[in-house]
């Protein structure tokens, strides 16, 4: 997997809008210049958020391109669960995780709260 050619491809789309353009026109053929697998290419190509956030990449960089498919906030965050749920854990980055989908990491605690108050 070359989640650094996915990240940098993301990167540069987000920025250019010359980019965004040829990748409007032909999605094939914008990505083809990057050093990616074929997972990564349909991904990006359909754009699969889900699956792309599965793959590793950073969530500040996939957010900007959801934006850029007029893809809404709350459908975005969705997305991103769904791909968890559909293709299991983030495999590799900065949310890489390594406990499984039902274990809990920490605990939630809620203060107690004194006899009497409410």
């Amino acid at each position: 997997m070359s989640l650094y050619a996915v990240q940098k491809f993301l990167f540069e789309i987000n920025r250019s809008q010359e980019m965004q353009d040829r990748y409007s026109a032909d999605r094939r053929a914008e990505v083809a210049g990057f050093d990616l697998t074929d997972e990564e290419t349909e991904a990006l190509v359909a754009p699969d958020i889900g699956k792309l956030f599965h793959l590793g990449v950073n969530g500040q960089i996939l957010m900007h391109f959801a934006a850029f498919h007029q893809i809404d906030w709350q459908d975005y965050l969705q997305r991103m669960r769904d791909g968890i749920a559909e293709h299991g854990p983030v495999r590799e980055g900065v949310y890489a995780m390594t406990t499984s989908l039902d274990e809990v990491v920490a605990p939630v605690h809620t203060p107690a709260t004194p006899e009497g108050s409410h």
